[in-house]
């Protein structure tokens, strides 16, 4: 038998609980899974996972108040009055990078 040793960690139950469900469904003991998941740590170095935040979305008109539109559109117009304008294609390339839209 391979040498092994124990991992102990403590989990809400209702997350081990509906884990273990999942995991029972594809075939795979939680012993394993963690295996799994140490390997994929050694072999990428870090943890297997996409952490970071969800991307901010953009305001919708319909979700502000009367007072926060009127100030949107005032930061608009004083924009205008100091000659600071963006093209149509320097406003698509920002949505771009900071919404991905």
């Amino acid at each position: 038998m391979a040498n092994t040793s124990a991992v102990y960690a403590r989990i809400d139950t209702g997350l081990k609980e509906n884990a273990e469900k999942i995991l029972s469904q594809l075939g795979i003991s939680p012993s394993s899974a963690i295996q799994m998941l140490y390997s994929q740590i050694v072999l990428t170095r870090g943890l297997p996972l996409n952490l970071k935040l969800p991307p901010v979305k953009p305001t919708t008109i319909g979700g502000m108040s009367r007072a926060g539109l009127d100030a949107e559109l005032m930061k608009g117009v004083e924009s205008l009055k100091t000659g600071k304008t963006y093209t149509i294609d320097q406003v698509d390339a920002e949505f771009a990078r900071e919404f991905g839209i």
